[in-house]
């Protein structure tokens, strides 16, 4: 921009600044400033500028954005209430010599430190691109004020990207020099360098269509200089239109001389799409008689026939079957009874009790009033719930908590038990699913997309309690994941490679793991597991693992320890001849809040030492969304591109969709490419999880559910 256009710009500036002070007629004070329509960005923003707004808490966005020779695919995700994050996907036309599309991943993260208030403008301080290459590295502050239900003006201050067009000031010096690798914090650059002004407003014509515009800090010098982008003014307007509340379109015309359009869906995991479920209703609690109708509490039969403990025990698993629940085994006095059960159909552990404590109020005799109920995961005894039945008879219309408060939790081993009577048809048992998959590899510059469909047949042969056969076995139907480069392009050979030959595996038919499994319960709060055999798509041996978990505390502390070998590309039972011990002491955290950490240390697949830290954000109903990074004694630059593991995972339970109980989890993992460095076994079924879910911590988190 030449000098003469400075002046205008600045008093621009100082103009939205002031007016952002200003206190107008309509405005709502103290409000929180949501938004869900965001700019091009995929992040809360006008169109290329961002503003002071927030989503709503826990609001999870997809976006695709299309301007010029520039594409920008973005996943953001509410953290907190004033704290977001994005993950960002670009690929630029000719950007660079190498590439036809130079395809970039770059992480941002906002924090919004003032809410609006009466005279106070929202203001929030932002990173784009804080740990990535550097191709859209930029740090913002801006504030956004509200003008009655409609306008909303924002300005702002930035660098990097958005400082360098209407240059205002400048602060020491900024490495403005590109990472071939990216992946390490930028922090010689934030906020240093030219400062740039933006602004802009939004203005909603009605309810489903918004006026953009903006002046824009960023004047694309890379892209100029490439001869990619003429920029010819800062100017920048569009339209929004919402389709739907949760789906929005954005067109544009962007510096002179781009038309631009945008996508952008939402969704929140506090807002299941089926609200309230669609599950059938429980039968009530049965009610018993008075002493003086059946003094002895043996004369009469509740559930269908059943008039001693056998024919109890036949009957109540009739019963528990229909409902999605398993008898495993139970004993039965004259005033207590012990079920041990297993739970296939309710992600909702309290669910789960509460159903089978309905069930054993029509099933055992009056005098009956102690319920143990033990549930029963991978075959092993994991949680115990004591349960009154005079408080189920009288809180069953009561709030959920009052229950809560009359139950008690204990570690199965803890309780004294009387004989417990296996069900005949518990041992041995053999499960099958078949269902087809879906398996992406991303961001190859060569195919940003490589993705293989086909079917995966699972089973599962349970000889005795705690001791198990499991195997899956894929059948590709069509896909190119196979065609991906795995030749080592990062080093000599520095590394064993042990997940970037990745696509050698991709295989028509793969045999992905057959294991035999024995989970046990070998002391109080002590859980175990050890698996022989091929246990991933790419190793086999033999693994152990240990936990120690108490049922109400937030820590938890484990160790894993694994002796594999590398197997064969195309033959389904051979090895390679690289073999390596690996292994990982754990310790798990809740926080309180939804918020669950997890620190791993030991030694990764490749042979490196290093730790891995997880944070995840968990939700009552399942979903679970997070991030993870690992380092280790690898090098940055040995390691390749992307210089460590680092990751976004996102759990999202099945039954969220569908409105009807279910306990499948589909996990969506969004990583770099495959690297060597902080490898880790892809087990299943490891024990914090599976215990955890279990235990009374889960279980009051979805006590809610007890009565559904």
């Amino acid at each position: 921009m030449g000098p003469a256009v400075k002046p205008a710009a600045r008093m621009m500036m100082r103009t939205l600044l002031v007016c952002s002070g200003c206190v107008a007629a309509g405005v709502a004070f103290g409000d929180e400033l949501l938004s869900k329509r965001f700019g091009l960005y995929g992040s809360a923003g006008i169109l290329d500028m961002p503003t002071a707004e927030v989503a709503p808490d826990a609001d999870l966005s997809l976006s695709h954005s299309r301007f010029g020779p520039t594409r920008r695919t973005t996943l953001s995700f509410q953290i907190t209430p004033k704290l977001s994050g994005s993950f960002r996907y670009v690929g630029t036309d000719n950007l660079s010599d190498n590439y036809d599309v130079y395809w970039d991943r770059s992480f941002d993260i906002a924090y919004q430190l003032f809410d609006e208030g009466d005279l106070r403008p929202a203001i929030a301080v932002g990173l784009r691109d804080f740990i990535g290459t550097g191709v859209l590295s930029s740090e913002y502050v801006v504030a956004t004020k509200s003008f009655g239900e409609r306008l909303r003006v924002s300005a702002g201050l930035g660098w990097g990207r958005l400082g360098s067009e209407n240059t205002i000031a400048s602060f020491g010096t900024r490495d403005t020099s590109y990472r071939d690798t990216g992946g390490t914090l930028n922090t010689g650059q934030w906020f240093r360098g030219a400062m740039g002004a933006f602004g802009g407003l939004t203005y909603e014509l009605n309810d489903k269509l918004t006026l953009l515009a903006e002046y824009s800090s960023d004047a694309y010098v890379k892209e100029v200089a490439r001869g990619v982008v003429d920029h010819a003014s800062p100017i920048n307007v569009g339209l929004s239109y919402a389709i739907r509340p949760n789906i929005s379109l954005t067109a544009s015309y962007l510096y002179g001389d781009m038309v631009g359009f945008a996508v952008t869906g939402h969704l929140n995991p506090k807002d299941p799409t089926v609200v309230g479920g669609m599950e059938t209703a429980p039968l009530p609690v049965k009610q018993r008689p008075s002493r003086s109708a059946d003094a002895l509490g043996w004369s009469g039969a509740w559930i269908e026939d059943g008039t001693d403990a056998p024919g109890i025990r036949k009957a109540l698993a009739a019963a528990m079957k229909k409902e999605g629940l398993q008898l495993e085994a139970m004993s039965l006095t004259a005033t207590r009874a012990e079920i041990q059960f297993r739970n296939n159909r309710y992600p909702s552990h309290a669910q789960a009790l509460g159903r089978l404590s309905r069930l054993a109020s029509r099933a055992f005799p009056p005098s009956v009033e102690t319920f143990v109920m033990t549930e029963v995961v991978k075959g092993v005894p994991v949680q115990s719930s004591v349960i009154r039945r005079s408080a189920l008879e009288q809180l069953e219309f009561a709030p959920a908590g009052d229950m809560l408060a009359s139950t008690q939790f204990a570690d199965p081993r803890a309780i004294v038990s009387d004989p417990l009577v296996p069900v005949d048809e518990a041992y041995p048992r053999f499960k099958w699913s078949l269902s087809p998959y879906l398996e992406a590899t991303l961001f190859d510059p060569d195919s940003p997309v490589r993705a293989d469909v086909g079917l995966r047949g699972r089973f599962a042969y349970e000889i005795a309690p705690g001791f198990s056969l499991t195997s899956a076995t894929s059948l590709k139907v069509t896909g190119n994941v196979d065609g991906a480069d795995i030749t080592d392009d990062k080093t000599e050979n520095v590394l064993q490679t042990v997940r970037s030959d990745a696509a050698a595996y991709a295989n028509r038919v793969q045999l992905e793991n057959l294991a035999a499994n024995w989970y046990a319960h070998p002391a109080e709060n002590v859980f175990t597991r050890v698996s022989v055999g091929y246990l991933e798509r790419m190793f086999g041996g033999v693994a152990g693992e240990v936990l120690w978990k108490k049922p109400n505390t937030a820590f938890a502390l484990g160790a894993e320890l694994a002796y594999v070998a590398q197997r064969e590309y195309d033959d389904p039972f051979a090895f390679l001849d690289y073999e390596v011990v690996t292994g990982h002491v754990s310790g798990y955290y809740d926080f309180g809040n939804g918020f669950h950490g997890q620190l791993d240390l030991g030694r990764y697949l490749a042979g490196d030492w290093g730790g891995t830290l997880s944070l995840d954000r968990e939700f009552n109903n399942g979903w679970r969304v997070g991030a993870y990074a690992t380092l280790t004694d690898v090098p940055f630059d040995d390691f390749g591109e992307g210089s460590f593991d680092k990751g976004i995972r996102i759990s999202l339970p099945v039954d969220w969709f569908i409105g009807t109980p279910s306990t499948e989890v589909r996990d969506l993992d969004i990583k770099s490419l495959a690297r060597d460095g902080g490898a880790r076994l892809n087990l299943e079924g490891r024990l914090y999880d599976q215990v955890r879910n279990a235990q009374q911590e889960k279980l009051e988190d979805r006590w809610g559910r007890f009565w559904r």
